[in-house]
């Protein structure tokens, strides 16, 4: 699971990093296998800006469940200070870290100049994720560097990707994470270059696919769509305005002024993900796993309604078999 710490409207972000490691331990419970947090800077929504430290909260309130991050934007940082960031992590919370990496960059000029790094710098990114990796393994261009206590350790790296991304973790031989932003075609031609360019590498000796992708189990298909309106309204709100707003109630968001055009794109986001009864679930989950040669399904649900989000998760865990993680 991702949680990006989504706020909720009127309980601020503080509260939205305190209910993540809630919810982590709750979903270690339920026997789910990693849990990860993300990485966004100025947004109103979104209190997950510090995965590193995130992730060590989540990893010390925890004693099972993998936890790693969905992702470190690697764009923003130098690699020494993620090697020994979490090469801590790993260090403290041996077997249980895993290293989400994303190219990303901060959304506005004014996030940019404040981290230091404009957009062109994703354009390195492939160079950047190789001289991370270089400083756990010494192999890197810095004579007498060594990023203790990284250095000898192997923390599981994850690439995340869309389009040409793909092609990189292939090239690197990384475990890939993908969505279908571009629909169930374009992932599975991704997934396939992937596979078909994937060279072998001491992170990963095959090709391994985690998708990504929203899922809500209700007693009904309405009351699963329900649960999914709150993000997807701040998604679409997002492209209209700019700025990812405090997740709303989605009985206001319903009932609120809205133009044709945020309508149609509300449904267009909500189609895209999978809402529905245990049974609609397990079909559409099914599909999206055979359409991606999937080997791992990493579910990204926020709601206003921490209760019943995790309800969805509880009843999600039922329908997969989660045991075979444990």
């Amino acid at each position: 699971m991702l949680d990006r710490s989504p706020v909720r409207r009127g309980r601020g972000p503080a509260q939205a990093l305190r209910d993540t490691v809630t919810f982590a331990a709750g979903l270690e419970r339920l026997g789910y296998h990693r849990f990860w947090v993300s990485e966004h800077h100025g947004v109103p929504g979104i209190a997950g800006s510090a995965p590193t430290v995130l992730a060590a909260a989540v990893a010390g309130a925890t004693t099972r469940i993998r936890v790693g991050t969905g992702g470190v934007m690697l764009p923003n940082h130098r690699p020494l200070v993620v090697a020994e960031q979490f090469g801590v992590l790993e260090a403290l919370h041996p077997g249980r870290i895993d290293m989400g990496l994303g190219r990303s960059v901060g959304f506005t000029g004014g996030v940019r100049a404040a981290l230091g790094h404009g957009s062109e710098a994703a354009d390195d990114f492939a160079a950047q994720v190789r001289e991370l990796l270089g400083f756990f393994t010494g192999d890197h261009a810095y004579p007498g560097v060594h990023a203790y206590p990284a250095e000898g350790l192997r923390v599981p790296p994850f690439l995340l990707a869309t389009g040409s991304g793909a092609d990189l973790a292939a090239e690197l031989g990384l475990p890939l994470v993908i969505a279908p932003v571009r629909g169930e075609r374009a992932l599975a031609e991704a997934v396939t270059r992937y596979r078909d360019g994937f060279r072998p590498s001491e992170w990963a000796r095959e090709p391994y696919v985690v998708v990504s992708t929203a899922i809500a189990v209700a007693d009904s298909a309405a009351a699963a769509r329900r649960l999914l309106v709150s993000e997807a309204w701040a998604t679409v709100h997002s492209r209209s305005h700019g700025v990812f707003p405090p997740l709303d109630p989605p009985g206001d968001i319903l009932a609120g002024p809205m133009t044709e055009r945020e309508r149609r794109r509300l449904d267009e986001t909500l189609d895209g993900q999978i809402a529905g009864t245990p049974a609609e679930v397990a079909d559409r989950l099914g599909a999206l796993v055979a359409a991606a040669g999937a080997d791992e399904v990493l579910a990204t649900t926020a709601a206003h309604d921490q209760s019943a989000r995790f309800d969805s998760f509880a009843a999600l865990a039922e329908l997969t078999d989660l045991r075979s993680f444990v």
